[in-house]
């Protein structure tokens, strides 16, 4: 289920909204992985499963739908010469051909472009579609009008009904040159030309899809009257001589090794060209074998999509510069001579971590090795001169932002900041998460409120929400605030001047802090100057003080850590010692009951439809229990939601009691 969903979302994401977000090796690994578990478990396959479906349903769309006569079908992909082999056994023994017998195939480069579906009546070209889910896509009728690839009237004597498929792509040169035009202008820049040419087509107005440079081939046939001729390549030619172009590498082979030379020369061809390819496509030629193979699922069993390894160049690393991201992690980001790749110039790459620059060993001027997987993100994947008498890139230990401390946790290979509530890169982020609802819970401070006082100067840390009440007349000025709206927000402020402790630990966002964290932390010393102290004595190398930390149940050296690492640095000190002058949080103290729970281990699952979790949690402490994210032998009971899963079927197997949350509410009346 959730590997069939994650397939959807990218499948959406591809088709649909011309957004990828991962690469096509990424998505083929997740299509294979599905596609051997269905394989291993038949009576699984789902009837959504990604293997049953085509592209993806049209969205909604300014561009009314078309169905298709016949099914726009894809194509199943082979990534190595071992599966193109058993491909060609598969037609054989499906034929009851003797081992061995020959099977001629066409073979052509696999552009990557947009599916298109032309409909010509009696030579006249009457609708263009998309492919859409194969059974529905969008009418492009009008765009493709200035696609001069795509003749209006056929040349020559044509069936009354015949639909050419192909591919609507851009070259890489107006690809380039496309992007140049859109960030000169300050418009979207497209990822590729693939979903430069997708979202050229899919306009309303055709005059936009005019203004850009959009080809087509085509490379097959639908709905049709009459075929002309009885092998791939005979129709295929009929096509170009009607006046559409095809494959300029489209052939006919009659063996597993020519079809796999011709591979290898659409591969070494591949930088060269002027259009973007990410395989080679074969095909049986006769039609009447494509007629008794038919199709399984989605696609034909006559043709395979053998596709390419990641395009890989050789460019400069000219600087590694470090990024701060909101949570505070030092990302080194490598800056590129501009280089082709996959027909977008790349100029930047992550280098992820600190580890991995010195695996890679790289430097400033080192010549590396780039790639594009699926032509979505940049990798470098090699150091071409590691021995270089250069000194090693030095990883920065205090931020690049506000000069804090920069550290890696031990068995973490991630540095972070720990400016925390002082860094430019984390403030806005830090300042929603202290007001949201498990920290302070104030309300009409949201995610756009916070970042537009932060624009205007009104928030810095923490403190400055609680001397909003002197802006008052400058936040009425601003459009969309009622004089109602501000008096709601500020009693919404002035109403956590003495918050629960617990609850303020939290919002700090110090890192491993949660809010159980913060819980256990404040039932243990109760007020918040005597945390400070403890963390403040173990970074300096107080064994007692450490030791009186970890005794805390739940407490480990991570979080003691982290506490260290917050109360060591002037900055943060300077913001808790400012908004502590704003606040007083009452001396933390958990009041228990005597109740059926007291003393046992309790674990909540599932939705809870009258709480939250964390009002749960604190009501199993109120009443003498210990709450726990996770279910073992340990665990005393469990109180499951609606939706509850391997927590549930664990305490099963453990036979630990399990109960709904309308019992639960019953013992937390009974206790009174």
């Amino acid at each position: 289920m959730r590997l069939a969903k994650q397939i959807a979302r990218h499948n959406r994401l591809y088709h649909a909204d011309d957004a990828p977000e991962i690469t096509d090796q990424e998505y083929d690994a997740l299509v294979r992985r599905n596609a051997k578990l269905e394989a291993a478990f038949p009576h699984l396959v789902r009837a959504d499963s990604p293997s049953q479906a085509i592209g993806h349903e049209v969205a909604a769309s300014p561009l009314s739908k078309v169905s298709h006569d016949v099914r726009m079908m894809s194509l199943d992909n082979a990534f190595a010469e071992e599966e193109v082999a058993e491909w060609l056994a598969r037609v054989r023994r499906f034929l009851s051909l003797e081992e061995g017998a020959p099977i001629a195939v066409t073979a052509e480069d696999k552009i990557d472009g947009l599916s298109c579906s032309l409909r010509y009546e009696k030579g006249k070209l009457i609708r263009a579609a998309t492919r859409g889910d194969g059974q529905v896509g969008e009418d492009v009728t009008p765009n493709v009008a200035h696609i001069a690839d795509i003749p209006q009237t056929l040349d020559g004597e044509a069936p009354d009904v015949f639909e050419i498929r192909g591919e609507v792509y851009m070259a890489k040169a107006d690809f380039l040159a496309l992007n140049a035009a859109q960030e000169e202008a300050g418009g979207k820049l497209f990822a590729n030309p693939r979903n430069a040419a997708a979202g050229s087509l899919r306009q309303k107005d055709p005059s936009v899809t005019a203004a850009r440079p959009l080809k087509f081939w085509a490379h097959g046939w639908g709905a049709a009257s009459a075929v002309p001729g009885e092998t791939q390549e005979e129709v295929v030619r009929q096509i170009e001589a009607w006046g559409l172009p095809v494959s300029p590498q489209f052939v006919l082979v009659t063996d597993l090794e020519a079809m796999l030379a011709h591979y290898a020369k659409i591969g070494s061809e591949r930088t060269d060209m002027p259009y973007e390819i990410d395989g080679v496509v074969y095909k049986v030629d006769r039609l009447d074998w494509q007629q008794r193979l038919g199709s399984v699922g989605k696609a034909p069993r006559w043709a395979l999509a053998h596709k390419f390894p990641a395009e890989r160049v050789e460019t400069t690393l000219e600087a590694i510069d470090i990024q701060v991201g909101r949570t505070g992690k030092l990302t080194p980001v490598g800056r590129l001579a501009p280089v082709l790749v996959g027909g977008v110039t790349v100029t930047n790459v992550t280098l992820h971590n600190r580890d991995e620059i010195a695996r890679l060993g790289v430097r400033p001027g080192d010549r590396v090795v780039v790639q594009r997987a699926g032509d979505v993100i940049p990798q470098l994947v090699e150091n071409l001169t590691p021995e270089a008498d250069r000194k090693p890139f030095q990883f920065p230990d205090h931020c690049p932002e506000c000069g804090s401390e920069a550290v890696a946790e031990e068995d973490e290979v991630d540095v972070r900041c720990t400016g925390g509530l002082i860094c430019p890169a984390q403030r806005t982020e830090r300042l929603k998460h202290f007001v949201s609802r498990g920290a302070l819970d104030i309300d009409g401070l949201g995610e756009k409120t916070i970042d537009l006082f932060f624009a205007l100067g009104w928030l810095e840390s923490p403190a400055d929400i609680f001397r909003l009440k002197d802006r008052r007349a400058d936040i009425l000025a601003l459009d969309g605030w009622k004089e109602r709206s501000v008096d709601n927000l500020l009693a919404s402020i002035e109403a956590r001047r003495s918050p629960d402790a617990a609850r303020l630990l939290f919002g700090l966002g110090i890192r491993h802090v949660g809010a159980v964290t913060a819980r256990d932390l404040m039932k243990h010393f109760h007020e918040m100057p005597a945390l400070r102290k403890a963390a403040q004595n173990a970074r300096a190398g107080d064994e007692g003080a450490e030791n009186e930390l970890t005794a805390i149940d739940g407490i480990g050296g991570a979080v003691v850590e982290a506490l260290g690492d917050f109360f060591h640095e002037d900055h943060n000190i300077a913001v808790w010692d400012d908004l502590l002058s704003e606040l007083s949080p009452p001396r933390y103290e958990v009041e228990t009951r005597d109740s059926a729970v007291a003393g046992k281990t309790v674990v909540f699952t599932g939705k809870l439809e009258t709480m939250s979790r964390d009002e749960a949690k604190a009501q199993a402490e109120r009443l003498g229990a210990k709450a726990s994210s996770a279910v073992s032998a340990k665990t005393d009971l469990v109180v499951a939601g609606p939706g509850a899963g391997s927590k549930m079927k664990k305490a099963a197997e453990l036979g630990i009691e399990v109960i709904d949350e309308a019992a639960w509410a019953k013992i937390v009346a009974d206790a009174g």
